[in-house]
């Protein structure tokens, strides 16, 4: 879905903050005053078991976030092979007010990693529309010794962004997934997991909006 991905990787202490970004020059239009709904039409994956993955929208229409409960990929220590990949395939049906469409130009992922010397920990996401061909994907890699908050952000610009078709109610597929790998040591487990310690927000889809020719 998202075209042209810039990514800032970073290692630090997250603080859960949602914040409300102003668009830059050439930016879509304000978000639409009506309030948008965003309903899971499927949830499937390891990573993401019936019951464990919330969505909710942001008040002003900005963005919208899903949050994991038991969504951490852990190998070493003697944990089962299995347990080393997890993933989470998302379809969302996104209601929007009439007249007004979306794209989405920037995600926020967050999480907590564990990892020993040599071990790696692994994220990554694509997104599309459905019945759309226009699909990315990318992936971000971690090094051991970790033992932190983690927080990956993917942006695309404002000219390459892909909107969902007006009048038409297509389903916004997001598939992600976590990977680890045992360390030097693998009778020490490592671990990456999509939450923080404080339990605070852990994606955050950031909406650009567009107006609808009229009928």
């Amino acid at each position: 879905m998202i075209k042209s991905l810039r990514t800032t990787l970073t290692a630090a202490l997250v603080t859960g903050t949602l914040v409300t970004l102003a668009p830059g020059a050439g930016a879509t239009p304000a978000a639409p005053t009506d309030r948008v709904t965003v309903d899971v039409a499927s949830v499937n994956g390891s990573g993401c078991k019936p019951g464990t993955a919330t969505v909710d929208v942001a008040s002003d229409n900005s963005a919208f976030t899903v949050a994991y409960s038991e969504y951490l990929a852990q190998a070493g220590g003697g944990v089962p092979v299995t347990e080393g990949r997890k993933n989470c395939q998302l379809a969302l049906t996104v209601h929007v007010p009439q007249g007004f469409t979306y794209a989405v130009s920037k995600v926020d992922y967050r999480g907590y990693g564990n990892l020993e010397q040599g071990a790696t920990g692994t994220q990554k996401a694509s997104y599309y529309f459905q019945g759309m061909s226009q699909t990315a994907s990318r992936t971000h890699t971690f090094h051991g010794r970790l033992n932190n908050n983690w927080q990956v952000t993917d942006t695309t610009d404002i000219e390459a962004l892909v909107f969902a078709p007006c009048g038409a109610q297509r389903n916004f597929n997001i598939n992600t997934e976590l990977r680890t790998t045992a360390g030097t040591d693998t009778s020490k487990t490592s671990y990456m997991a999509v939450d923080s310690t404080d339990g605070t927000i852990n994606s955050v889809y950031h909406f650009s909006w567009k107006s609808c020719p009229d009928r």
